[in-house]
């Protein structure tokens, strides 16, 4: 008697239902948008802007913690050099930089072929 009343029950309302079923779902998809897919994103975004502005003269740390200044931008390539003793330069994969702790001013084109001869 009681699997007979289960087979009666109207399909339209169960359609209904079904649907607010996903309801909470699409809330907890926005909300973690907001909260956590958007902000990483505007953080990654940030962090590329930094990475191709980073300059010669500029004191930057590396993932690994080391402080340094740059003292080479290759442009096409992705690495920099980077001084972190007096004497001492490494070669740095632009992409492990973390941060930049100084902001020098651009160097001109004079000063920079200056340098070149040298």
């Amino acid at each position: 008697m009681l699997i007979s009343a289960a087979y009666a029950a109207d399909a339209g309302a169960m359609s209904g239902q079904g649907l607010m079923q996903f309801a909470p779902l699409v809330l907890i998809f926005i909300v973690f948008y907001f909260l956590l897919i958007r902000p990483q994103q505007k953080k990654l975004k940030d962090h590329r802007a930094m990475l191709e502005a980073v300059r010669r003269g500029d004191r930057v740390v590396t993932n690994g913690g080391i402080v340094g200044l740059v003292t080479k931008v290759v442009e096409n390539d992705r690495e920099l050099t980077v001084e972190i003793a007096e004497g001492v330069r490494v070669k740095v994969m632009r992409d492990m930089i973390s941060s930049v702790l100084a902001k020098t001013e651009p160097v001109s084109d004079k000063a920079e072929k200056t340098d070149e001869k040298k």
